[in-house]
């Protein structure tokens, strides 16, 4: 006797018996009247394995749970039904399969139609072989349905519990999805969503607007038919309605329409329109089509269908799909707003951050930056590499406080703040005070106004954490604003955390920040990054500092590599708080490539300085840039016996393709440049300086200063 397949997924078509033989004493047999019987019966059928996990149930389940065979195989009762009831349910399936008999479970099965609290009985039936093991237990209930009204009343029911599954996130792709989970099957075999690219006011959709056709972008398309749709109805394309056809009349009227195929127009539209094809190939009879309106604004229209096997939508169909597609209007026009709102903050903070690192020799340097994943926002993370004077560079990195536009632009502002100060070579801790006061005064701007969120856009709380890289001395100085502390990898590769003294974040205002000085070897790696890339959900803060100190200690022959090992380590999943990561590696200029001589406080010194620059650009092959060095050397020189104190030094460092020449002296006066008459015989000094540098500028130490020109050999 052949025998049906009995395999999951390989069910006969109701009512068709199994190809083969076409004599209908051989088709009907014992096997085929078992799978017509399981799945036919009015009764709920779910079979489990010995592992407790399901395989099969029949149709009748699938409509008790609102869910196919595919979406439920594999799972243990306690994941189909949550809560104690299915755990107590589990335990005595386990029984059933131990002893072999029997058990009855009370309230265990809560299908969708039901309430929170109620729950149908079921009977455990263990199903066992030919020898009597136990292979499998049988779980039964009664469907209930005494008569199509009770159906439908139960449907209803199922819907509105079901209406609460909607706009659960601000995802715009999951929220049209969730609004074709929860009406297929309950309401109809098939949901479109169809959306309009602009969104129109009430006033826009006037009956004049029924004369052209309307281009709707598909945004979810759910059936029971699991067949692929056309490409014209697939999910992300366009679809092109008539102006005569039901989704432009929905459109214009903002009403629900309501079809049957017996009414002419629908089935004109039905039969010839290209449009309407997945609804041809579903053997749709009765469409409703409702808009999507909030606020009046029409968002798009959703299309319910039904097949004939099924009875055509009624008025209590039509109450039910209104109130399903206002809730999710609503969420589709807040998931659209954030949306938008978050591309605008991403596109503000992509222009704020660095596009590309600057040209500069004392380090190699990697970045990475990983906006937020959640639905707060992209928060307000940045960091920066400043060139300084001296061959020095800068190393930022910063946190502002809150999420979405009002940080980003937080952000922008404070790292403006933050270039500025650095350009004219403040010290760590006192570019911290000034920044400070900026946060204060951003505060006071904003808190006057009504928004709660004042405080949080004006940057109180902002962290900062702000670093100078010397590759001459090899020193680094360090001062922090309430920032987690930098890591540094040795190039033996052990592994610390600099000890730089916490200091409170930006914004407190009265209290000080202290820097600090640690001598770094060449080749010593430096990481800094902000909170976001050590508090991920799925682990706690020491756990994740001993895999970024693992992947920092791990040998890697580009920094990028570093990077993309930290965070590959540490996220798992997008970041609930934006990650900003800076990784530089340390070279040194060595001693061949600085020359400094201490000058007596005599004007006479001026020829012997132009000499020893004239003799140092020999001897590294400079010879080109002699005459612009020499009278640089000479002006600064001279402003600084004229204007200074002593003691007065000479520092010349050759840099890559860049020549600096610096000259010091103990007094703080800043010299400036100043508009000098016909007649004058001195005043044009750093204006000559200026006119022959690439830049040139300041730098103030704990005592004195250092008045410094950088000139480009590669224009020379």
């Amino acid at each position: 006797m052949e025998r049906l397949p009995t395999s999951p997924g390989e069910r006969p078509a109701r009512g068709q018996a199994p190809p083969g033989d076409s004599s209908e004493a051989i088709r009907t047999t014992q096997a085929t009247l078992e799978e017509w019987a399981f799945h036919q019966s009015p009764c709920l059928l779910a079979i489990f394995g010995t592992d407790l996990c399901l395989l099969r149930v029949n149709e009748a389940m699938e409509r008790a749970l609102a869910r196919t065979q595919d979406e439920l195989r594999g799972l243990r009762l306690a994941d189909i039904v949550p809560g104690p009831s299915g755990e107590e349910t589990a335990g005595r399936m386990r029984t059933v399969l131990e002893t072999g008999e029997p058990r009855r479970a009370e309230a265990a099965l809560r299908t969708a139609d039901a309430g929170p609290q109620a729950g149908r009985p079921v009977t455990l039936t263990p199903l066992k072989d030919g020898d009597g093991r136990v292979c499998g237990v049988c779980l039964t209930a009664q469907d209930g349905l005494e008569d199509p009204a009770a159906a439908e009343r139960q449907n209803a029911a199922r819907l509105k519990d079901a209406a609460a599954r909607l706009g659960t996130t601000l995802d715009l792709g999951r929220t049209v999805q969730e609004l074709g989970d929860v009406t297929v099957p309950l309401l109809a075999d098939l949901t479109a969503v169809d959306l309009m690219d602009f969104p129109r006011s009430a006033e826009d959709t006037s009956p004049a607007a029924a004369t052209e056709p309307v281009v709707l972008r598909r945004a979810a398309l759910r059936s029971v038919d699991t067949r692929d749709p056309a490409p014209a109805s697939a999910v992300g394309g366009t679809t092109a309605y008539a102006a005569a056809s039901p989704p432009v009349r929905c459109l214009v009227t903002g009403r629900p329409e309501r079809y049957t195929a017996a009414e002419p127009t629908f089935g004109r539209w039905l039969e010839h329109d290209e449009a309407a094809a997945y609804l041809r190939a579903l053997g749709a009879h009765s469409l409703l089509a409702v808009p999507l309106l909030t606020g009046g604004t029409t968002l798009g229209v959703v299309l319910f269908g039904r097949r004939r096997d099924r009875e055509p939508f009624g008025p209590e169909d039509v109450l039910i799909a209104e109130e399903l597609t206002a809730r999710a209007a609503v969420s589709i026009h807040n998931a659209r707003r954030h949306t938008r709102a978050r591309t605008t903050t991403m596109a503000l903070q992509r222009s704020l951050l660095p596009q590309t690192l600057p040209d500069q020799t004392a380090l190699d340097i990697a970045s990475r930056y990983l906006p937020a994943g959640s639905q707060a926002g992209v928060g307000g993370d940045w960091f920066d590499v400043i060139p300084l004077s001296g061959a020095r560079v800068a190393l930022v990195v910063g946190d502002v406080v809150g999420h979405g536009i009002r940080a980003s632009a937080t952000m922008g502002r404070v790292r403006t703040a933050v270039r500025t100060l650095a350009d004219v070579d403040l010290p760590a801790d006192e570019l911290l005070t000034h920044l400070d006061d900026l946060v204060l005064h951003l505060s006071v701007e904003e808190g006057s106004a009504t928004d709660p969120a004042a405080e949080t856009a004006g940057g109180i709380g902002t962290t900062c954490l702000y670093a100078v890289y010397d590759p001459v001395s090899r020193r680094c100085t360090l001062a922090r604003a309430g920032h987690p502390p930098p890591a540094v990898v040795a190039p033996d590769g052990a592994v610390r955390f600099l000890d730089v003294p916490a200091g409170p974040p930006l914004g407190l205002g009265g209290l000080p920040f202290e820097a600090v000085e640690t001598e770094l070897p060449e080749g010593s790696i430096l990481a800094l990054y902000t909170d976001g890339l050590l508090e991920a959900r799925d682990h706690d803060i020491d756990v994740a500092l001993d895999k970024m100190f693992a992947e920092l200690a791990r040998p890697a022959t580009t920094l990028d590599t570093v990077c993309d090992r930290v965070l590959t380590a540490l996220l798992s999943h997008r970041p609930d708080d934006d990650v900003a990561l800076l990784v530089a590696r340390t070279r040194a200029l060595h001693a061949d490539r600085v020359a400094a001589w201490d000058l007596p406080f005599d004007a006479s010194v001026v020829a012997d300085a132009r000499h020893y620059a004239d003799s140092q650009l020999t001897a590294w092959g400079l010879e080109d840039a002699a005459f612009v060095t020499e009278l640089m050397v000479s002006e600064l020189v001279t402003n600084a016996l004229r204007y200074g104190r002593p003691p007065v030094q000479l520092r010349m460092i050759h840099q890559g393709s860049t020549l600096i020449c610096e000259v010091f002296d103990s007094s703080s006066t800043t010299p400036h440049m100043r508009r000098a008459r016909t007649f004058d015989e001195g005043g044009r000094g750093l204006l000559l300086v200026a006119q022959l540098a690439q830049r040139w500028g300041t730098r103030h130490d704990r005592i004195g200063k250092t008045v410094w020109a950088e000139q480009s050999l590669t224009t020379q």
